[in-house]
């Protein structure tokens, strides 16, 4: 596991001032917001120090979500030329809860869907079909008649899929865009897991492999139906010039493609999304701004007008603004080092047990009423409920003593964390509330998604099929 000897600290202890103070900047506002939220969620139980009493609670900060999507939208749109098309689509498998999909609807954000479960959860937030994208490298054709038939956009992974997308195309014209997905082999990040434009990655159709790239010119002239093309360059650990270099190259073929129809057939880019996330302190960096300044040096006439652009930011939308709030429910001393064992772990932060390198989280130590927690640093792990040694958000982690009965706030989890629960020892999905706090400090939480009951455990694993086995 790896060791962090820096406390990273909570915002300044709590005091019954407005959650928003003259001068705070964006960060420091949304951790006056969560040290509220801590606060709040203690005295109004859904959390407790102590038993009985809910020892694990996620929470979302619904403004910090809404100001995400607006800095998306508001980045993008001061920099296209006026009246270009512009589809944002938030990435489902980042944060699959319907009342999130739902949120940011409200802010203009559509859907990119890469399962037949993702496609339902946008349909069941309302999400329109034509602000939903289709993105997958198994579509079965029983999810590719489905999303043509819906006018749902699609993006083809591969040489197969596209024929099998000839012949549903000739047996019904599609009332959706269709696009292919192509892999600029533009190079990897610092997490091999995440980056989707190495040489040899599984997405897409690969640009540099020998023939491939007259072979995918000639593809889009025989199949006038093609008018986009997509291709996904970024992700954690991928710096902002290596994103937008996969961008450049596919604003390239699109001119290329274009030229040789002698003819506008390929209208839309869909350059994906893939924003890093700052996960060492409360700072949202980097912005969508610099990350447009950054396209906009790379390949500048991606703005001028002449396509409509598709985004799919899911990670950057969402991390900074979910908090894991657990129970220490023990905390002891074994070969010198001292342990507090909590209720939150592999869990509901699956990346982090197991590539705490790659995927390394702070920890917020709290005391029973939800203050955040002060002291001397000590050097602790941070320990998860799960029966494997490794189940360890932290090691080592010089931070003020915790004791039985405190609280750790784990912030950064809104993506790819709780929201994507692991079944680990049938531990039970925690509840998932999103918080709003008003001008006057009131904290109000709505729930967004229900703890797990153990009966539903019991039905999920066969419960009502007891005897099947033994007939």
């Amino acid at each position: 596991m790896a060791s962090d000897r820096a406390y990273d600290g909570t915002s300044d202890e709590l005091s019954d001032e407005l959650p928003d103070k003259a001068g705070d900047g964006p960060a420091r506002a949304a951790a006056r917001r969560r040290d509220l939220a801590v606060r709040a969620a203690v005295e109004q139980g859904l959390v407790s120090g102590s038993d009985p009493g809910e020892p694990l609670v996620c929470l979302l900060d619904t403004a910090g979500i809404r100001a995400s999507a607006q800095a998306l939208t508001s980045a993008f749109a001061s920099a296209l030329a006026p009246g270009t098309p512009v589809l944002h689509a938030f990435a489902v498998k980042a944060a699959p809860l319907v009342p999130v999909l739902r949120l940011l609807a409200d802010e203009g954000i559509g859907c990119e869907v890469a399962s037949p479960g993702e496609l339902a959860l946008a349909r069941a937030a309302g999400v329109a079909p034509g602000a939903t994208v289709l993105d997958s490298p198994a579509k079965t054709e029983t999810e590719l008649r489905e999303a043509l038939a819906l006018g749902i956009a699609v993006n083809a992974d591969n040489r197969q899929e596209l024929e099998r997308l000839d012949a549903l195309v000739a047996a019904a014209p599609p009332r959706s865009p269709v696009g292919v997905r192509v892999n600029p082999q533009t190079g990897a990040g610092t997490i091999d897991a995440l980056s989707t434009a190495t040489a040899t990655s599984k997405f897409g159709i690969p640009l540099r492999d020998p023939g491939a790239r007259a072979w995918l010119v000639g593809a889009y002239l025989d199949r006038p139906w093609l008018t986009r093309l997509h291709a996904h360059s970024g992700s954690q650990g991928v710096p902002l010039p290596l994103i937008a270099q996969g961008v450049r190259e596919l604003h390239a073929l699109a001119e290329e493609i274009n030229a040789a129809a002698g003819r506008r057939q390929v209208d839309t880019l869909d350059i994906g999304g893939g924003l890093p996330v700052d996960f060492a302190s409360d700072a949202a960096t980097p912005t969508y701004a610099q990350y447009v300044a950054a396209l906009r040096e790379a390949v500048p006439a991606l703005f001028d007008g002449g396509y409509g652009l598709v985004t799919e930011f899911g990670r950057s939308l969402l991390a900074k603004h979910g908090l894991i709030l657990a129970r220490v429910e023990y905390a002891k001393e074994t070969g010198g080092r001292r342990i507090a064992v909590t209720h939150a772990g592999v869990q509901v932060a699956t990346r982090t047990v197991y590539a705490p390198a790659s995927w390394p989280l702070r920890i917020l130590p709290y005391d029973a009423k939800g203050a955040p927690l002060t002291g001397p640093p000590l050097a602790q792990d941070v320990a998860g409920p799960a029966c494997f040694a490794g189940d360890l958000l932290a090691t080592a982690r010089d931070l003020p003593r915790l004791s039985a009965g405190d609280l750790i706030g784990v912030p950064d989890t809104g993506a790819y964390f709780f929201t994507a629960h692991y079944g680990y020892n049938s531990l039970p999905r925690p509840a998932v509330h999103g918080f709003t706090v008003t001008a006057g400090g009131e904290v109000r939480f709505a729930l967004a998604r229900p703890a797990q009951s153990l009966t539903s455990i019991v039905a999920e694993a066969g419960g009502d099929l007891r005897d099947a086995l033994r007939r």
